[in-house]
């Protein structure tokens, strides 16, 4: 039996991140990994899908070189799907072998295989049995299944596919729907939309990306559509034969003709394995503290599986908050500040309440909103649909929200998580010089609209 500070069941960018974390802190640590380091994030996630996005989006412009003064000929380019997928695996590949040896380098002993927890402080992996004083847990998530006639068929027979399963296709479908209008199932309308292939999403509530301030999201969903995209909110997705998929929309039938699709209706927290910790759970999702403690001594959980935000940075800091609890400092898990990014066209990316949210919270605030349009670097690269959106509370101006719908708005959030961190106010975006020509500048300008009133509108 071989002893360790701490096992980490998971190498996802939670578990990776705390093992690596805890290893430089003079702890011996193993990594219990199942299939690839790097998790669903760096394998079948957020890495794979960004690199098709980039093919995608470099093929779109190619479309639309006339606008930009370039002359390429009609039938001179086309998409060729393999190297498509080619070039993703290859990204993925440079990556995992990164972070495999940032594990070794770090004196982590990684151990390939599923660990079963027979308790606290005892796994078992393979032949290997671990004893450990710590456990972190960061098993993630899996798509959820949900019981509708014929799915399990359908995803057995391969008609119809997960959105880890769709990054392993062979042929570029002629007709995809996509049953689920959330974060994952827009990104890959997105790709294979520029791509030309038929998209159709079908999402049961009665608007898409769920949590999206509304202002946002009624910009991007005409953005979507005009690009080719149909979307029908609203539609209960009752029975798939085959490729063919029902739905119901006040109270009609419909039946839905693809070449393939994509189930994306969320994820499930990965619990098998751990049935002898018999954890306290909050609906499906195992239920942590403020320091990722579970209701087990001594045992962590981490990313996906805890439920609180299904995002890879979210998994990465509550890593190191369960690794400065093990070591006894308490630095408790903030999540009111944590950004998020949907890599579409363009991007959306947003920190802190919504509109709503600041509404239904009682908040007394105020609100300025720049368009994308008047931005002299948006206009100058020809991508003009989108807006920065400003969330300050009165009376002092503290900024409680940001949104930015714009080309490389992911990047541009920052500032603003930054920013929010400080406590800053309108004031101090105000004071605080930008670059021009920049998109940045739009945040500069809606701190004008809370202090006074925007210069260029």
């Amino acid at each position: 039996m071989k002893t360790f500070d701490v096992v980490v069941l998971g190498g996802g960018p939670g578990g990776y991140v705390a093992a690596i974390k805890a290893a430089q802190h003079n702890l011996n640590v193993a990594l219990i990994e199942k299939e690839n380091v790097g998790g669903a994030c760096l394998n079948w996630g957020c890495i794979p899908t960004k690199a098709l996005l980039k093919s995608a989006k470099v093929y779109s412009q190619f479309k639309h070189a006339k606008d930009y003064g370039i002359d390429v000929s009609e039938g001179a380019f086309k998409m060729d799907f393999k190297a498509l997928m080619k070039r993703k695996d290859k990204v993925v590949k440079k990556l995992t072998g990164g972070v495999k040896y940032l594990l070794k380098n770090n004196g982590v002993t990684i151990f390939d295989g599923f660990g079963e927890v027979l308790d606290a402080s005892t796994v078992k992996v393979g032949d290997e049995t671990l004893q450990a004083k710590h456990l972190i847990l960061a098993t993630g998530a899996s798509p959820f299944i949900p019981p509708i006639e014929g799915v399990k068929e359908a995803l057995e027979a391969g008609h119809v596919v997960t959105s880890k399963s769709l990054l392993e296709i062979k042929e570029q479908p002629k007709r995809l729907a996509i049953i689920g209008g959330g974060v994952i199932g827009v990104e890959f309308a997105t790709v294979f939309n520029a791509i030309d292939t038929e998209v159709t999403i079908l999402e049961r509530e009665e608007e898409i990306l769920l949590g999206v301030d509304a202002e946002l999201k009624v910009a991007f969903q005409k953005k979507l559509e005009k690009d080719g995209v149909n979307i029908h909110t609203g539609a209960a997705v009752t029975k798939v034969s085959g490729s063919t998929v029902t739905y119901e929309k006040d109270g009609k039938a419909t039946e839905l003709e693809a070449d393939l699709v994509l189930l994306s209706v969320g994820m499930k927290a990965n619990l098998g394995g751990l049935e002898a910790l018999s954890l306290e759970l909050d609906r499906s999702s195992v239920k942590t503290d403020e320091f990722m403690r579970t209701s087990v001594p001594n045992v962590y959980a981490i990313g996906d599986m805890n439920g609180k935000y299904q995002l890879a940075h979210v998994a990465s800091k509550e890593g190191l908050v369960a690794v400065d609890h093990i070591l006894g400092e308490a630095h408790p898990m903030d999540y009111t500040k944590v950004p998020s990014g949907i890599y579409t066209f363009p991007e959306i990316a947003q920190v802190g309440l919504t509109e709503a949210q600041a509404k239904a919270a009682g908040i007394d605030y105020q609100v300025s909103v720049f368009p994308l349009g008047a931005n002299g670097k948006a206009l100058a690269e020809g991508e003009t649909v989108g807006m920065a959106k400003m969330i300050a509370s009165k009376p002092y101006g503290e900024v409680i929200g940001v949104h930015i719908l714009a080309q490389n708005a992911t990047e541009m959030i920052s500032e603003a998580v930054l920013g929010m961190t400080l406590e800053a106010t309108a004031a101090d975006y105000v004071a605080a010089i930008h670059p021009h020509p920049t998109l940045s500048e739009m945040l500069h300008e809606t701190a004008h609209g809370i202090t006074h009133k925007t210069i260029h509108i």
